[in-house]
């Protein structure tokens, strides 16, 4: 750490939310002109921490200064006048609204009273092109765009307000490769053009990439402040979780298929996104999806769970062909199907209903004995899965949204396994929670192989398909390029495989196993 005055600073800084501890006498110091990275895991009070330092939420209690004055912020548009601005992982996009109007939405630039509209496309252009985003058109709805491209949009907003503070909160987790390399880029510009940049990933190699400074927290306070690089990964993530980080991915079983598989797709194709798909997945088994982002492994789950129309090819489940014709349809006993999406806050919860609304909702078929709700077999599937999935949670009736991203996570995979599902689809369900629970969750899938479930894995993380698959399916603009197997699952070859090149030929699609 350099002995220079930090351009911010936050000393004794506590939130409490009732009878819980947020943050507890924290303390943070950033310098202006480097990049400062916030490690803990979720619910370790880095939320609440930037939260305070961008105006969302008062403290109880502690002091903060900014360029060694005094500074207290009564909302976000009095810290963004202060200079910190804030990219949250929660968008705080308006779908309905064009990209400029987002970019621009606090400040327009106006004439004769007017919005004008000239210039605030020409100071969107400026900020996507800051952002490393100008293939983005300014005059796009946000509805229109994928998930990672309003991840951008996001940005380029933050950018916009001319920043000398720039807080990222998980920017990255829903990026492409080559949209990460870009923010990466525009990152270090910005640092050496002096501002200060605190930035929050549960990605290592983002860390060691970018940071000069970490700083981590557990429990609402800080462990440790240390130069970028002076402790090994381990005593990182052992800072982080409290304990000694071993074993992160279960052994794999040493075993054989059963004969049938308990879902397997032949010459699966639809529009232009998917191409003759065809493999097998058999009880017991992890198989991974792998391949750079968006090369049609999230049109494949879709396509398995019902959601696509104009399918062309065979599904069958137990060796039987099935018309999977909607969501309601695959998760019928008969199939047993269920999926966890990739987007938790909008596509697996509902924020503001309770926990206990959330674990039931996708399972209340099974709780219910003519049109009512069997209260007893209601709890018990409740305190199994609180059980089973270790779920923090202080009341089952808060809402939902009140729980760590961590937890949150948790429930969403919770109560689709109150259905007790025979085929489970998982949309990269790591993304942006913390290690301690992503070991829990490659213990929690590698269990539910064990006892018989057949596990179909999209992620976007390479190590996690090393650890926890049997097989990796590489896919490649919409087509399985690759399977392998076994002790072909190798970076290298993930690698290789997902930029269609070298490592050995294609395989035959399906080839049984």
């Amino acid at each position: 750490m350099e002995s220079a005055a930090p351009l911010f600073r936050m000393e004794g800084i506590s939130k409490r939310y009732g009878g819980v501890r947020a943050l507890e006498k924290a303390d943070l110091s950033i310098r202006a002109g480097a990049i400062h990275a916030i490690l803990g895991e979720n619910g370790a009070g880095k939320s609440t921490l930037i939260k305070v330092m961008a105006g969302v939420v008062a403290p109880d209690e502690g002091q903060m200064t900014l360029d060694g004055r005094a500074v207290e912020f009564a909302s976000p548009a009095a810290a963004n006048d202060a200079g910190i601005v804030c990219v949250f992982q929660e968008l705080s996009l308006i779908p309905e609204l064009s990209v400029a109007d987002n970019i621009i939405i606090s400040n327009p630039p106006t004439r004769f009273g007017m919005i004008d509209r000239k210039a605030q496309r020409r100071l969107a252009e400026e900020a996507l092109a800051r952002a490393g985003a100008a293939d983005i058109h300014p005059l796009a709805l946000v509805k229109d765009l994928p998930l990672s491209r309003r991840q951008m949009v996001e940005i380029a907003k933050a950018l916009a307000r001319k920043p000398r503070i720039l807080i990222l909160d998980e920017a990255t987790s829903a990026l492409t490769a080559a949209d990460v390399s870009k923010v990466f880029a525009v990152l270090k510009r910005l640092r050496s053009e002096g501002l200060a940049l605190l930035y929050i990933s549960h990605r290592m190699n983002e860390i060691a990439e970018l940071a000069d400074d970490c700083t981590v927290f557990r429990n609402g306070s800080k462990v440790a402040s240390y130069p970028a690089g002076s402790r090994s990964d381990e005593e990182v993530i052992e800072m982080m979780i409290g304990r000694e980080y071993h074993n992160v991915y279960p052994p794999k079983p040493d075993r054989r298929p059963q004969a049938t598989p308990v879902l397997e797709v032949r010459d699966l194709s639809w529009a232009d996104r998917l191409h003759d798909i065809s493999f097998s997945l058999h009880a017991g088994e992890i198989v991974g999806l792998g391949g750079l982002d968006g090369q049609g492994q999230r049109d494949l789950l879709l396509a398995l769970f019902g959601v696509l129309r104009g399918l062309r090819g065979t599904v069958l489940v137990d060796g039987k062909p099935v018309d999977i014709g909607s969501p309601a349809q695959a998760r019928e006993q008969g199939i047993g199907m269920a999926l966890i999406p990739e987007d938790r806050k909008t596509e697996g919860l509902m924020l503001p209903m309770t926990v206990r609304d959330n674990l039931s909702f996708a399972a209340l078929d099974r709780l219910t004995r003519g049109g009512i709700i069997d209260s007893a077999r209601e709890d018990d599937f409740i305190d199994r899965m609180m059980t089973l999935l270790a779920i923090k949670a202080g009341s089952l009736d808060a809402p939902v949204g009140a729980l760590s991203g961590g937890n949150q996570q948790k429930v969403v995979i919770a109560k689709w396994l109150m259905r007790q599902p025979r085929i489970i689809l998982l949309n990269d369900p790591t993304r942006g929670i913390d290690v301690g629970t992503k070991q829990e969750i490659y213990q929690l899938l590698r269990r539910l192989a064990d006892d018989g479930a057949a596990i179909l894995f999209y992620s976007t993380d390479y190590a996690e398909l090393i650890g926890c698959c049997d097989r990796v399916l590489v896919l490649y603009d919409g087509a399985v390029k690759r399977e392998l197997a076994g002790a072909e699952i190798t970076e290298h070859a993930l690698i290789a495989s997902a930029l269609n090149i070298g490592s050995g030929e294609t395989v035959q699609q399906g080839a049984a196993l």
